[in-house]
């Protein structure tokens, strides 16, 4: 009896110290305990600051408020239609940075006089910000759907070819030079070593940069929108109508969480041998 309380001691203080252990492994139980905890921390607070009379309605409303407001919203076409533009406009500007970036990043970080060419330009104009490029975007391209998804896709594809670049540079160069001494080309050596083993952290920078794409979305609806959860969010503050705002902020966030975890989930059935892989 008394070594069996002295094991289950020794396991709970193992499982204390991982718990603040650096890269320490926890329980799932544990792991989805804090997500739950964080939520019900803000949502008390919340709670408190608007039932509690702290702040004025106008600038917080309930969580109440909010619930009622989604619950009409859901009911509501226009807020439907608003919906499908935005991940209209989100995917398109996406999509268009990864078929330019991702084999222009393939290409500077396997070759010197590519990354010569295109990184130092790209290093420079990414710390420019996108909604700087709104008058020229206006001129260029007009008012129309080319425009926001252009605001997506500037905001999303300098960032994204130096971050493939990178992946690429991370590639063992033994691995190279193995397949150059199993008698592979250098064509054969880019498409079945380097692509392949690029892939997990490929998988992890386009999770990564479609989260950028959604919180360039209500910038890229300030460019004469007439639709989408930007421009409800716009119109809601026009009015001072706060709860229409959190509930288009947190649509905008769901539906950006959706696309992280569809990522993730993808890096897992796609990569399941790799460690730490989510």
């Amino acid at each position: 009896m008394a070594v069996e309380l002295k094991l289950e001691a020794v396991v709970k203080k193992r499982k204390k110290s991982a718990l603040f252990a650096i890269r320490g492994d926890i329980s799932r139980a544990t792991y989805s305990g804090g997500i739950v905890l964080v939520t019900v921390i803000a949502l008390l607070v919340w709670s408190v600051l608007s039932y509690g009379g702290y702040v004025n309605p106008t600038f917080l409303p309930t969580p109440g408020q909010v619930v009622k407001q989604f619950g009409i919203q859901l009911q509501n076409a226009v807020f439907w239609h608003n919906v499908g533009m935005s991940i209209f406009r989100v995917g398109a500007g996406f999509l268009l940075a990864c078929l330019l970036g991702i084999p222009l990043g393939i290409l500077a970080g396997t070759f010197r006089f590519a990354e010569a060419l295109l990184v130092p330009p790209t290093e420079f104009i990414r710390y420019m910000p996108a909604t700087a490029f709104i008058p020229l975007i206006m001129v260029w391209a007009g008012i129309g759907e080319w425009a926001k998804v252009i605001v997506i896709f500037i905001g999303c594809f300098f960032q994204l070819m130096l971050m493939v670049a990178d992946n690429t540079r991370s590639v063992s160069n033994d691995l190279l030079q193995t397949s150059y001494t199993l008698g592979a080309s250098r064509w054969q050596a880019i498409e079945k070593v380097l692509i392949p083993a690029l892939l997990p952290d490929l998988m992890n920078t386009l999770r990564l940069i479609i989260g950028w794409a959604w919180t360039y979305l209500v910038v890229a609806e300030l460019v004469a929108a007439s639709s989408g959860l930007g421009f409800s969010i716009m119109k809601a503050q026009r009015f001072l109508n706060t709860d229409q705002i959190f509930v288009g902020i947190i649509v905008i966030g769901l539906l950006g969480l959706l696309t992280d975890r569809t990522f993730a989930y993808c890096h897992r059935r796609f990569f399941p041998w790799l460690e730490g892989g989510r």
